[in-house]
């Protein structure tokens, strides 16, 4: 990955985190190539470098600034300087590296980061497997299950149907199939969206068979978006779960000519702490690049926790939702009656997981987030990119209602919050569309603003502790907080509120 030929695309972005209409001018995904794409120079220097070295180049995306190189294994460790070797986990062997990367003096001022000699996963799911309930049955669910579009009535979502939006939805694994679609949405009495699948570094939807599999994430991202937003056409972006593979997937979606999506979904994530410094950093420039388009990212903040899955007993952020150029989701625990929402609390069951959620010790507190500065529950308390910024039902006991594998089922996570946010603001870039002639972009500036209180419903119950090791790590307020974030949209005023 090679830096940008201008150094202004941070710039760009920081007046693009502003609130004032004005200064919210996204730019097209050809004047971000043109402006910050890679410069030919450094293009031609990493060709030399491969020549130097018995390397081949296998693509150039300038408008990405990638260059893809190919080569035995023997050359890449001479190149690089790196150790390869095969490793094994959970039953799976992947190539990994030891040692840092070494490129020349005279090449790595033009480079930001070198991915793809390791391809171990990256990423996981962030979904949670809940109960097999045979035929799909909207109507007659199990207990305390809803569709998604049930969730949407009680979120109160605007009326709209999506027509002439395009959500993007990032997958690291797993596939769908037709038939299942087709269960699901005419059950709703729906018709199938349209679903696009694009290629990203050889990935293909590809479904294992195995519900339980990522095609369960696959399935519930598809499922969810459509029945929110069902005339919009959905672009599942398939990619290698690898560092590399995920960035890729951010960058096709960016520069994707063909689609356009206004909205990317990511239910895809790892600790901040699992990341090499120049794999998060090159994604938080994808991320970047994303924002400065009008690209709006929805990232899941992780099912396992205040401590994320890691284990060490002090809190830890998810990423990519941990990034300040990404709208982290969190989870809760959602019970109505009478057509009506009974009560809605933080998520945290444990054996069936909880919201992740926390404040990042790689990102400081973004422009939008200074008013409430997050404090870390880690020693020594320090400020940084708190998560969540907005939340829904996640909880696999209220969880969502699915075909999967050719199998109804619930499923939970802070999976399901990131495509039903698209879905929710897919139907407000409709209407904004139709009155403006553009979409929102970017929202976390403007649903940090003062007006915007009103556009959410505050959780003020529970915490994130799934083990109760840390009791009260994080716990939910009156107001932001690494639980629930801002709260739960209210769909119909938060269109009012980014309309205005």
């Amino acid at each position: 990955m090679l830096r940008p030929r201008n150094p202004g695309l941070g710039a760009v972005v920081q007046r693009l985190r502003q609130t004032s209409p004005n200064a919210r001018m996204h730019l097209t995904s050809a004047q971000v190539a043109h402006q910050f794409g890679a410069d030919p120079r450094d293009i031609a220097a990493v060709r030399q470098f491969a020549r130097n070295n018995g390397l081949f180049v296998v693509r150039v995306h300038p408008a990405r600034r990638t260059v893809v190189l190919g080569g035995t294994v023997s050359r890449m460790q001479a190149a690089f300087g790196v150790d390869l070797g095969l490793f094994t986990s959970q039953h799976k062997v992947f190539r990994g590296r030891s040692g840092p990367v070494h490129v020349p003096d005279w090449l790595h001022p033009a480079v930001t980061a070198v991915l793809g000699l390791d391809n171990r996963p990256q990423a996981r799911p962030h979904f949670r497997a809940g109960r097999v309930v045979g035929q799909f049955a909207p109507r007659s669910g199990p207990a305390g299950s809803f569709t998604a579009r049930r969730i949407a009535q009680l979120y109160n979502f605007p009326v709209g149907d999506g027509a002439g939006q395009t959500i993007g939805i990032v997958e690291l694994g797993g596939g769908y199939r037709q038939a299942d679609l087709a269960t699901y949405f005419s059950g709703l009495g729906l018709s199938v969206p349209t679903v696009v699948d694009v290629s990203v570094d050889g990935g293909v939807n590809q479904p294992t068979g195995d519900p339980n599999s990522a095609d369960g994430e696959v399935a519930l991202d598809i499922e969810v978006a459509g029945a929110v937003a069902p005339k919009s056409k959905i672009v599942v972006y398939f990619a290698p779960n690898t560092d590399q593979g995920f960035v890729d997937s951010i960058l096709a979606a960016t520069h994707d000519q063909t689609n356009r999506p206004s909205i990317l979904s990511i239910s895809w994530g790892s600790a901040e702490s699992n990341w090499s410094q120049q794999a998060l950093t090159a994604m938080n420039q994808a991320l970047q690049a994303a924002v400065a388009t009008g690209l709006t990212v929805y990232a899941a903040a992780g099912d396992n926790g205040s401590g994320d899955g890691v284990g060490d007993g002090v809190a830890h952020a998810d990423f990519p939702a941990s990034s300040p150029n990404a709208v982290g989701c969190g989870g809760t625990f959602l019970q109505a009656s009478g057509g009506q929402i009974a009560s809605e609390v933080t998520w945290n069951a444990p054996g069936d997981g909880a919201t992740g959620g926390g404040v990042s010790d790689r990102f400081p507190v973004p422009p939008y987030q200074l008013a409430i500065n997050p404090t870390s529950a880690n020693p020594p308390h320090g400020h940084g990119r708190g998560v969540p910024d907005v939340a829904g039902d996640a909880d696999p006991r209220s969880g969502y209602q699915v075909v999967v594998d050719g199998q109804a089922t619930v499923i939970g996570g802070t999976s399901a919050v990131a495509p039903l946010m698209a879905g929710l603001l897919v139907l407000i870039n409709e209407a904004t569309t139709k009155r403006f002639g553009k979409t929102v972009g970017f929202i976390n500036p403007l649903i940090y603003a003062a007006d915007a209180k009103t556009a959410f419903r505050d959780i003020t119950i529970g915490n994130n502790d799934i083990y109760g090791r840390l009791h009260g790590l994080y716990e939910a307020t009156v107001g932001w907080d690494a639980c629930s974030g801002l709260g739960v949209p209210i769909g119909t005023s938060l269109m009012q509120v980014l309309d205005s």
